[in-house]
């Protein structure tokens, strides 16, 4: 499936996006319940819970996914999963 750009916002259906693509870059043993990103062509990168496939898809520029995982790598989200 291909989508223009004007298409594509931020909370739209995953499944408009295609099922292919989809990557589970950071799968654990969590139970199957995964984080899934798949670089669209205009460069930004789509979200999805694997677990709701149809559900939202989160939309982010290759800036904001940089600057999150900088932030990562700095420490900055440690707080998240503090128990």
């Amino acid at each position: 499936m291909t989508i223009n750009d004007e298409g594509v916002y931020n909370g739209m259906p995953a499944l408009d996006l295609g099922e292919q693509g989809w990557e589970r870059p950071w799968s654990g043993p969590n139970g199957g319940q995964c984080v899934e990103t798949k670089r669209l062509a205009d460069g930004r990168v789509a979200i999805r819970q694997s677990t709701d496939p149809a559900g939202p898809a989160l939309i982010y520029t290759p800036e904001e996914i940089a600057a999150f995982v900088r932030g990562v790598k700095q420490g900055l989200a440690d707080h998240l999963v503090a128990r």
